[in-house]
């Protein structure tokens, strides 16, 4: 008697792994939003990596120059010191070098200043960031806030002889570079006026002075950003007011604006639920946005006011060829606009549910 084979079922073959996991990133924004910040932190380390090494000079070479102009010493006797003092070999090759980098990195290791020797680079940016943060972050916070309020009131008085005059000076103070307004501020209040101590208000705080909770730090630390943060406020404030203009007349002329007005509402209500609420929503965006940059856009006012913070640092760095710190602040500017934009997609969907729905977000 024969035995009949008996054809087993196969198993129903699913989706493949990639499949799945692909299915799982496209679906979720929070995974689709790590691996792009993770994809761009590793493009940006890469490129600041070889890009600092292509700018004319290195370090050793910089120090060496350093050396024979004010100690009168032949180049021999300067590269024999500086090879003493550096301890980095910018001899080896360049891939040897990254993939060292990228080791320490990985540990969470940002390497130590090339002229500092000893100091870390993470010690270095925690000790100047604070300041950088301080200073453009309250003047953007005041600027935006300036801003928003006077372009709700342009829009409301569209025509008038308000609207005129305060939109020609915010279309000027927004073409002006904020360098050049810190120029003038400094030749006009400074040196010609004298109505302000230029060379008091220098650096972040006061000879003698340490940071501590007291009032006294804070109206020192306020006294030495003045100037940068005056300066910055009249360098963005014209961007805002007349963002929010255009961005409240559109909101008026909505329809759903004309219903709540046939309905009854009170002005300040619809002001403040319908026009107010849509009409920011651009704002509150490039608002987040703008924040990212607030590490790395302070370069020129820093150094133009000898404000100590990260700006000054990465400029004092770019001079002097200090890779390890360039390197850090470069970093840290990356991580700073990332977290920024990513902070600016979950903020527009929270304010606009619309958004939030048409994305599949949660």
């Amino acid at each position: 008697m024969s035995v009949e084979s008996v054809a087993l079922p196969r198993p129903a073959v699913g989706p493949s792994s990639v499949g799945r996991l692909a299915r799982l990133v496209g679906g979720s924004f929070v995974l689709r939003s790590l691996l792009k910040a993770i994809a761009t932190i590793l493009i940006v380390t890469t490129l600041t990596f070889f890009l600092v090494r292509l700018l004319p000079g290195s370090p050793v070479e910089v120090y060496i120059q350093t050396l024979m102009g004010q100690y009168s010493m032949t180049y021999d006797q300067a590269r024999d010191q500086a090879s003493a003092l550096y301890t980095i070999d910018l001899d080896s090759p360049l891939y040897v070098q990254y993939l060292g980098y990228l080791a320490h990195l990985a540990q969470g290791n940002l390497g130590t200043s090339l002229l500092s020797q000893g100091t870390p680079v993470s010690d270095i940016i925690l000790r100047f960031l604070p300041w950088t943060l301080f200073c453009i972050g309250t003047a953007l916070l005041v600027s935006f806030s300036l801003g928003i309020g006077l372009g709700m009131i342009l829009a409301y008085r569209r025509e008038s002889t308000l609207d005129h005059v305060f939109t020609a000076l915010a279309s000027v103070t927004s073409s002006i570079p904020e360098y050049l307004i810190g120029l003038l501020l400094v030749v006009f209040l400074g040196i010609q006026w004298s109505l302000i101590p230029i060379a008091a208000m220098r650096g972040s705080m006061s000879p003698g002075m340490q940071p501590h909770l007291g009032l006294d730090f804070l109206i020192d630390a306020l006294f030495h950003a003045a100037l940068p943060i005056t300066t910055y406020v009249l360098g963005t404030i014209g961007v805002w007011t007349l963002t929010m203009k255009s961005s409240t007349i559109a909101a008026l002329e909505e329809d759903y604006v004309t219903v709540a007005r046939a309905r009854g509402l009170r002005d300040s209500r619809i002001r403040n639920a319908y026009v107010g609420r849509n009409a920011i929503l651009p704002l509150v965006t490039q608002l987040a946005i703008t924040a990212g940059y607030v590490v790395g856009g302070a370069v020129v006012i820093e150094r133009l006011f000898v404000y100590q913070g990260i700006g000054y640092v990465l400029s004092s760095s770019i001079d002097q060829r200090d890779y390890t710190v360039m390197q850090g602040v470069f970093l840290t500017i990356t991580l700073a606009v990332i977290f920024a934009n990513l902070l600016a997609d979950m903020l527009y969907g929270r304010l606009d549910p619309r958004i939030r729905l048409a994305g599949g977000g949660g």
